[in-house]
């Protein structure tokens, strides 16, 4: 199977980790607006599956080192199995609610807890399990990145405001989703074998781990999405039979387009954790906060509205996301 072999590199794939992250939601904007939101998640959990897949027959099956993709999947014992299964459902959870909590409370609440407050626990978690890198370094790193994004709250604070919501249920909710996803990556960490070149007997490699995780994710949806569909918190309730009727071709490729633009993210990610360790991994995807941020500014001109002091804080913003990154790569 493929591996990197530098922390150079692997630096550059955690990059492409903050570049997916940040971007798949884009497809959310190209999907009809008669297609809500749970109807889209389908096609995107479908579109994770799919690409472990093409990662695991073609990157995970090459080469002489480690085990192939499915050697590694037939040897996983039911322990790390599980340990990915339950981040896949972990993460599901957590991605749905922090949707639920931004249609309740509005962006400029639910990213900033739920992302922060993931981004906080995820790097403490992953240092405790795998303590690589200068810990000073690393956690002002990590304090500079929650900084920035208190500052993007306060430039989405300065839009003009439709309807603020029910802000104390929208916080609860992102609190929840924040925690659930700062846990996640851990339980996929944990199904893994330290050494990809030469792995442990009954562990997982990185694209047969994201495999499972991702088949966790479309198991679980058929109670969490379910549960949307039938029970928004926005929008008109769906049924299974509108994801025939409603869905044109074009409209179900959008969404497995943000599965795979998330789930490559994914991939790259896990693939450079052996270089990185799983802390700095972990936190330089989420830096995707930075990415989303630029595509609202400008691309989506979702500021076009907002006076012009607001430029200050996304100058501010972008500039401590820059540095405190630099910081997490340094740290190694």
């Amino acid at each position: 199977m493929y591996i990197v072999d530098s922390y150079s590199l692997a630096v550059i794939f955690c990059i492409i980790t903050m570049l997916g992250w940040g971007s798949w939601a884009n497809t959310l904007k190209m999907a009809p607006k008669k297609w809500e939101f749970p109807l889209y998640y389908w096609d995107y959990s479908i579109g994770l599956v799919i690409t472990t897949l093409l990662f695991g027959l073609t990157l995970g099956s090459s080469g002489s080192a480690g085990r192939g993709f499915m050697a590694d999947l037939a040897q996983a014992d039911v322990k790390a199995l599980g340990s990915a299964f339950l981040g896949g459902i972990i993460f599901n959870l957590s991605n749905l609610l922090i949707v639920a909590a931004t249609a309740i409370a509005g962006m400029s609440v639910a990213f900033p807890i739920a992302v922060g407050l993931a981004l906080v626990i995820g790097v403490i978690v992953n240092y405790i399990a795998t303590p690589i890198g200068n810990p000073y370094l690393l956690f002002a790193g990590l304090a500079l990145v929650v900084i920035a994004i208190l500052v993007d709250t306060a430039a989405y604070r300065k839009l003009p405001q439709e309807k603020k919501g029910d802000q104390k249920k929208g916080i609860l909710i992102s609190v929840i989703s924040g925690i659930l996803m700062g846990f996640f990556y851990r339980f996929v960490a944990a199904s893994m074998t330290v050494k990809f070149a030469t792995p442990e007997a009954g562990l997982l490699t990185p694209y047969s781990a994201m495999f499972v995780f991702t088949i966790g994710i479309f198991i679980s949806n058929f109670v969490f999405n379910s549960w949307f569909m039938y029970k928004p918190v926005s929008g008109k309730a769906v049924k299974y039979s509108d994801y025939i009727k409603l869905g044109s071709t074009k409209t179900h490729l959008i969404g497995i387009l943000g599965g795979l633009i998330w789930c490559a993210a994914m991939e790259f990610n896990l693939i450079a954790s052996e270089q990185a360790g799983y802390a700095i991994s972990y936190g330089l995807g989420q830096g995707a906060t930075m990415i989303s941020a630029a595509w609202g500014v400008f691309i989506w001109k979702e500021f076009a509205a907002a006076p012009k002091s607001v430029n200050k804080y996304l100058a501010a913003m972008f500039i401590l996301f820059i540095l405190g990154l630099g910081m997490i790569i340094v740290s190694r």
